[in-house]
């Protein structure tokens, strides 16, 4: 099943993909199956969804696509969108995440998707891993229904996961102690998933897991892909193994935070169009706070308009990047939340809202030691902190 709101003077069109996570074997999937069902079958979902942030139909909230035709395609599949198994002796699950996109299409095109002049994929978390690994699948299912003037983007948000070192080594007994490689190694397996064919080729038969990850599969593709991603994402945070909870941050642990940041950008680096704040945070396109992140003075919407008009002017004729409309924005400072304006953190057992100080000191930021480091005094040092310069 799916969710459509047509717009029927627009030939936009933006279809999401929903995230959750995933399931990689019989234990933690009968889990996920107990615990939660809406991502493992459709029996219980509503008869209608209301769109918030890109998906929003309201222009305050949503500057740029509000006009657009929307697709909501929820997460069943427990699979990164990538499964072609159906359900059999073997298997007590069914993982048909690739399929089930494609049918999507297949329907939408009788409903006025034939017509359309732009087709954004997007997606959150597993969602945003989804479009990596789907979007120029969707442009060459298009393309081979005869659809050739359409043009196919995607747009990756908190689904830009590093295959790093965890801060603690743990076994791999479910989704949120396992190591990123070795829950894809195994999810691959039991769901038979399918990876885009020109990132399997630079890899070994067996080592297809890589191409779940965005700096491996990003350079193989061939539709233009904008990617969204915290520098500190919550979600990559868990699967390394560091819990921000109620205790102060140990020194190591700050360590591998800031170091976190540091190779996440570079892994950003040679990707054309990006946004990625120095924010502790998961997911972002279908929050309705989406509007306010700003990174270098610049909102996501506003980046998302200058991408849009840059594949346009450059289908005309090549020009160079568009000036004062920057697509390419990536926060440089060293640690979470030092961009004013990161989301409100809450701390995880209060709920009290915290500023930027507070948290650094929650995490154990020591302000003496740091502004040494730095060759500040301590109180410029807070105040650059507050004013997130």
């Amino acid at each position: 099943r799916y969710y459509l709101k047509e717009s029927k003077g627009s030939r936009r069109w933006l279809l999401f993909l929903e995230g959750g996570w995933y399931c990689f074997n019989r234990e933690n999937c009968d889990s996920r199956y107990e615990t939660m069902r809406r991502l493992m079958s459709s029996r219980e979902w509503p008869a209608t969804r209301v769109g918030t942030g890109i998906l929003s139909s309201q222009p305050e909230e949503n500057p740029h696509w509000w006009n657009a035709n929307m697709v909501f395609i929820p997460y069943c599949s427990s699979d990164v969108w990538s499964g072609a198994s159906s359900k059999s002796e073997k298997n007590e699950y069914a993982f048909m995440g690739a399929l089930i996109i494609q049918e999507v299409i297949k329907e939408l095109v009788g409903k006025g998707l034939s017509t359309a002049k732009v087709l954004l994929l997007a997606g959150s978390s597993a969602g945003g891993t989804g479009v990596l690994l789907n979007v120029d699948r969707v442009a060459e299912q298009l393309e081979e229904m005869g659809h050739h003037g359409i043009q196919v983007r995607g747009l990756a948000d908190s689904g830009w996961f590093l295959d790093n070192k965890q801060y603690r080594r743990t076994d791999c007994i479910d989704t949120i102690t396992c190591a990123p490689t070795e829950a894809i190694r195994r999810g691959i397996r039991y769901w038979n998933g399918i990876v885009p064919e020109r990132c399997k080729l630079q890899f070994k038969e067996g080592e297809e897991w890589n191409c779940f990850f965005g700096y491996k599969i990003y350079p193989t593709l061939r539709c233009p892909v904008f990617v969204v991603q915290w520098l500190f994402d919550e979600a990559q945070l868990t699967v390394d193994n560091v819990h921000l909870t109620g205790q102060p941050v140990q020194e190591g642990q700050w360590l591998y935070i800031q170091n976190l940041g540091r190779e996440l950008r570079n892994t950003l680096k040679d990707v054309t169009a990006s946004f990625a704040p120095a924010c502790l945070s998961h997911e972002i396109i279908t929050r309705n706070h989406w509007t306010d992140i700003q990174v270098k003075g610049t909102s996501l919407p506003r980046a998302l308009h200058c991408w849009d008009r840059s594949l346009h002017e450059s289908n005309k004729n090549g020009k160079v990047p568009l000036k004062g409309c920057p697509i390419h924005l990536i926060d440089s400072c060293p640690w979470p939340h030092c961009n004013p304006s990161c989301p409100t953190i809450r701390d995880q057992f209060t709920g009290q809202e915290m500023n930027v100080i507070q948290f650094l000191m929650h995490m154990g930021f020591d302000v003496q030691k740091m502004a040494q480091q730095q060759g500040l005094e301590p109180s410029k040092l807070l105040g650059m902190l507050s004013s997130g310069n």
